[in-house]
């Protein structure tokens, strides 16, 4: 791969995923490098459908699928991509054909990036679920083919429970900036209606007990997705399992920002401090190099706590992890 697909691929990373890049810093050279170049295409993908003021949706679809065809190998109108995306996806094709990604995994990504043109809701936990298969899963698996761990069907489950887990935050952290600015709900409406909230409530950012509530509820259903997910670091290669179990710390730290503001994710910053994000490194790295063990240094870092039981990919008390699929 040549320089200039990383050089743009890590400014775009280090300018727009400040949360994940801090945990990127810290993985192999060998998988660094291409974890800038996954994470710049998984950006420029999302930035096509995440603008305040978007385009017509024939001009965002157009786009995606070009930008589909050129992830693929296939031919493309480069007058459609900016020179950055264009530099973006030179890497990524290169990064594609070394790793020998599964085509169906881009495909299911761009599906996801297009379905968020037009649905703005979901009507329930299930039906988010089978939209993050794109948007999460299909990203982490992608991750796991560059850190290519010895028993990646192992892995895997808990690689898709991780990577929903940090979708799920960044939800629950973004409702005042999702609706305000893009029209899109991603608190299921089961979870409105069950705590009798509406979306004009939401609009006009007032925070009641009865929205503190849903929000600690959808933390706890997130933190489930978190245990599930950690317990499975243990399978990734030795090099990376530090970075992995630091970005699941990094991330799950907005639970307890969350919880000191509480719960007010409409009228609060919910972001994280760069001091805060560069305490943690320490910290994460203090518990791993004390314990050895990836689940045991994230209870003693991270704002979750290990919990009384098991818990399955959705929350339910009682599911074993041979369990969850």
């Amino acid at each position: 791969m040549s320089d200039e697909p990383i050089t743009t691929s890590k400014a775009i990373h280090r300018r727009a995923g400040t949360t994940f890049y801090v945990a990127t810093r810290v993985l192999p050279e060998r998988v660094r490098e291409a974890t800038y170049v996954l994470y710049a295409f998984f950006r420029i993908a999302d930035e096509v459908v995440d603008q305040p003021d978007p385009p017509s949706a024939a001009i965002q679809r157009e786009k995606l699928e070009t930008i589909r065809s050129a992830a693929k190998g296939g031919a493309y109108d480069e007058a459609v991509l900016s020179a950055e995306d264009r530099a973006v996806l030179d890497g990524f094709r290169s990064l594609a054909d070394r790793e020998s990604f599964d085509p169906a995994e881009i495909d299911v990504f761009i599906d996801a990036m297009a379905q968020d043109i037009e649905q703005t809701r979901y009507e329930t936990h299930e039906e988010l679920s089978a939209y993050m298969r794109g948007s999460a899963a299909a990203v982490g698996n992608m991750m796991l083919t560059v850190m290519d761990p010895a028993e990646r069907e192992a892995a895997e489950p808990h690689a898709r429970s991780l990577a929903e887990a940090f979708q799920l935050t960044n939800f629950i952290r973004d409702v005042r900036e999702d609706i305000r600015d893009y029209d899109r709900v991603y608190l299921p409406k089961e979870t409105l209606e069950r705590f009798g909230i509406t979306e004009p409530q939401l609009r006009r950012g007032e925070m009641t007990d009865d929205l503190r509530a849903a929000i600690r509820t959808e933390l706890q259903r997130t933190e489930s997705l978190y245990r599930h997910g950690v317990a499975g670091i243990r399978y990734l290669p030795a090099d990376c399992q530090f970075a992995v179990l630091l970005s699941a710390v990094l991330y799950a730290e907005h639970h307890r920002r969350i919880r000191d503001l509480g719960y007010d994710v409409l009228g609060e910053d919910t972001s994280l401090s760069t001091t805060r994000r560069l305490w943690l490194v320490p910290k994460t790295y203090y518990h791993w190099w004390r314990t050895g063990d990836p689940e045991t240094a994230f209870y003693a870092a991270s704002a979750i706590s290990e919990g009384d039981g098991e818990t399955d990919r959705h929350g339910t008390v009682g599911a074993t992890p041979e369990g969850i699929v």
